[in-house]
């Protein structure tokens, strides 16, 4: 059964997300997204984005898919909504999601297949994505830190200020085995008063390995690993059929 407590991850901080990530470019990444469905399946008209979310790649991919959305944090969710009217938002845990339906298009993105935490986990989410999948559909999968890749022990300190608010988000990366651990302590500063709460985030280390074995054994055929969005590997496969 899926760990709900996942969905209470981004409870407190979904509101300055944005703010945190306003330098980033999700127009590009989602013209990158475009391109790389557009090679694999050219007529594809769907697109489900898992772990959407505030809906910053959506409001972009919206323009050249019919689009909808799946995460697990309610609050997320709230944003995207009003970010991308009239698109459907699901909210799901990436393990064991069942909309129903198949969609020419499947991608995870920001590393959010991380959150699959084990193997077990990660076998589950790549086969929830193969199932949501048409045949000849593409899957387009921006995944998270190898082990090899993780840094332990990096202090990371991420800032924003607006008009009317200050926002200061600060951690120390950890491990545990195979677990990626992020502590961070936030500070958010109004006119009004300065608050402060903690936030833990967990993601799984796979190895490129581990990420291969869990496409092929979903059915899904992998046919590159080099692109890169925010950083991170992306893997790009097609399902069997099409």
């Amino acid at each position: 059964m899926a760990d709900d407590t996942l969905g209470d991850q981004y409870r407190e901080s979904a509101a300055v997300y944005d703010a945190l990530c306003a330098h980033k470019d999700y127009a590009a990444a989602a013209a990158e997204i475009v391109d790389l469905v557009r090679g694999l399946n050219p007529d594809a008209t769907t697109l489900l984005d898992v772990g959407c979310g505030t809906g910053r790649h959506l409001e972009h991919l919206r323009e050249s898919f019919e689009v909808e959305g799946l995460d697990q944090s309610a609050q997320m969710l709230e944003i995207a909504r009003a970010r991308c009217p009239g698109v459907a938002f699901h909210r799901g845990d990436l393990r064991d999601f069942d909309l129903g339906r198949r969609f020419d298009a499947v991608c995870s993105l920001f590393g959010s297949i991380g959150f699959a935490r084990t193997t077990d986990g990660l076998e589950r989410a790549v086969a929830a994505l193969a199932r949501h999948l048409a045949p000849g559909g593409a899957a387009i999968v921006e995944r998270w830190l190898t082990p090899e890749e993780f840094v332990d022990g990096r202090l990371t300190l991420d800032t924003s200020r607006e008009p009317d608010r200050a926002v200061a988000r600060m951690y120390v990366s950890r491990r545990d085995g195979r677990i990626s651990i992020f502590a961070s302590e936030y500070l958010i500063g109004t006119a009004a008063a300065v608050t402060r709460f903690t936030e833990r985030l967990e993601l799984g280390l796979f190895t490129l390995d581990e990420y291969r074995r869990a496409f092929d054994t979903s059915g899904l055929d992998v046919v590159e690993t080099s692109a890169e969005l925010f950083g991170y590997g992306v893997i790009v496969a097609v399902k069997d059929g099409g």
